[in-house]
């Protein structure tokens, strides 16, 4: 597909992209990435999608397939602990979390609309993971490699009705993999965030019985590197929200 088409400038745009994340902070579980791509996003208005946040789990639950509804085109990916681990000897999370969101949009453009229509000219939202906006706007557009008519803002998935329906999604997936864990684990593992106490007792009885961390943990995250310091307590492992 040319590019030339969805360069700013072209005309008005005939479908819109939106890219969010779920999962970048918690030391367990992975980080998902949903992107969504829509001609109209005025049903995702009239369905009242919001930043997922805001949304209460059965919320969640009940936009989900009306989203995948209204959407033509969705695209999920769900980035493992390790993987992320590998990533993060090589880059930052600002770094990955920006080339994650370009793999996502380029999936949302390489494919076509269920009619068999390409996309043609397309404006693409995203929620900047860097506290520098334009930066992360640059950073997704260089691994991109080309440029597109992308919007890059903070707290876009309460602005934009396509970023808040990639929330939902990300989130969604990622709630559903912390399910699938603690089915794995046999016992709950809670959200996977540092100030959530089920996710420190399941951390702290893995280490106290085994000796070493349980499997789907961020060992790459400082909370964890100062856990595992012998004079390292537990009761300071929830102060860091990295």
């Amino acid at each position: 597909m040319a590019a030339r088409g969805l360069l700013a400038g072209d005309g008005a745009p005939e479908s819109l992209i939106g890219v969010d994340e779920a999962g970048r902070g918690p030391v367990l579980g992975p980080l998902v990435v949903a992107g969504v791509r829509t001609r109209d996003d005025g049903p995702l208005r009239e369905i009242g999608v919001r930043d997922s946040k805001k949304c209460t789990p059965e919320l969640r639950e009940r936009l989900g397939p009306q989203i995948r509804r209204f959407c033509e085109n969705v695209v999920v990916h769900i980035i493992p602990a390790d993987k992320i681990d590998a990533a993060r000897e090589r880059t930052t999370l600002n770094g990955l979390e920006a080339a994650l969101f370009a793999d996502v949009i380029r999936g949302l453009l390489s494919s076509k609309f269920p009619s068999g229509r390409t996309p043609g000219r397309v404006r693409v939202f995203v929620d900047a993971a860097d506290a520098n906006a334009a930066a992360f706007r640059e950073s997704v557009l260089g691994h991109l490699g080309f440029r597109v008519d992308l919007v890059s803002e903070h707290h876009a998935d309460g602005t934009y009705p396509v970023v808040g329906a990639a929330s939902i999604l990300a989130k969604l997936a990622r709630d559903a993999e912390m399910d699938r864990i603690s089915r794995e684990a046999g016992e709950p593992v809670g959200s996977g965030y540092p100030s959530d106490p089920v996710t420190v007792a399941y951390i702290e009885k893995a280490i106290r019985e085994n000796g070493v961390l349980p499997p789907y943990t961020r060992r790459s995250w400082e909370t964890v590197r100062r856990f595992l310091r012998k004079d390292r307590r537990l009761d300071d492992f929830g102060k860091d929200g990295t």
